[in-house]
């Protein structure tokens, strides 16, 4: 078990103030560095390494060489001014700091291609996904399975780390991803209403934002325990 990792903590916390703790919370990145060092579904070691100039965490072997960065996954929407006037700001407080446990951070390849937006960026970027990781990985899914998806140019570009985890399946086991997919992963967990990604991925009224939040919160707590007993 993890039992050196707690799933209560607030990453802000060990950030400088007004800073990014992506980038700038030390126990977020020892974290990481801890629980994504580990072998790959074809039996490679994928370690991680703290050390490497220009880099958050890296990695460079016989299977490629991946710069990769944090991304606090599951937003709030607390700047939507409608969300502001909809939801009580120690609502939106309390959502926010589950999400900035472990349970709410990824690592994406975070090195630009051809000058084009990273992961990250485009899921932030791209007005279908809003930063949503349930849309994000819906568009995971799609490209493992050569579906179309709005980030279907961007995860492309980034097939080779795509292609470290061999479908989605690993990627999913890996990431321990469990709590946001179906039990035969056939779909992922997409909070409702959902209509192919023709419609605003922020929710629009309380009814909506609550299920949203609801789910979200369910998804981060669940992982965290899959992250304790991952050890």
């Amino acid at each position: 078990m993890h039992t050196d990792i707690d799933i209560t903590f607030d990453f802000r916390l060990d950030a400088p103030k007004d800073k990014d703790p992506d980038t700038h919370s030390k126990t977020l990145r020892r974290y990481h560095k801890l629980l994504w060092s580990k072998r790959l579904p074809g039996g490679e070691l994928l370690e991680l390494d703290d050390t490497t100039p220009g880099s958050y965490l890296h990695h460079r072997s016989a299977i490629g060489e991946f710069s990769l960065s944090s991304d606090t996954v599951i937003p709030t929407f607390k700047w939507a001014s409608h969300i502001k006037e909809l939801i009580p700001d120690e609502e939106l407080k309390a959502f926010n700091a589950i999400g900035y446990t472990i349970g709410g951070m990824m690592l994406f390849p975070g090195n630009q291609i051809d000058g084009k937006w990273t992961i990250n960026q485009a899921r932030g970027c791209t007005k279908q996904i809003g930063d949503r990781f349930d849309l994000t990985l819906e568009c995971i899914r799609r490209h493992y399975s050569k579906g179309e998806s709005p980030l279907s140019g961007v995860l492309a570009r980034y097939a080779g780390f795509l292609d470290l985890f061999r479908d989605f399946r690993g990627y999913v086991e890996f990431f321990l991803l469990q709590d946001l997919v179906a039990a035969d992963l056939s779909a992922v967990k997409i909070s409702e209403p959902f209509d192919n990604f023709r419609g605003s991925p922020i929710p629009t009224g309380v009814h909506e934002y609550n299920a949203y939040k609801s789910a979200s919160i369910a998804f981060i707590e669940a992982r965290n325990r899959r992250i304790v007993a991952s050890g």
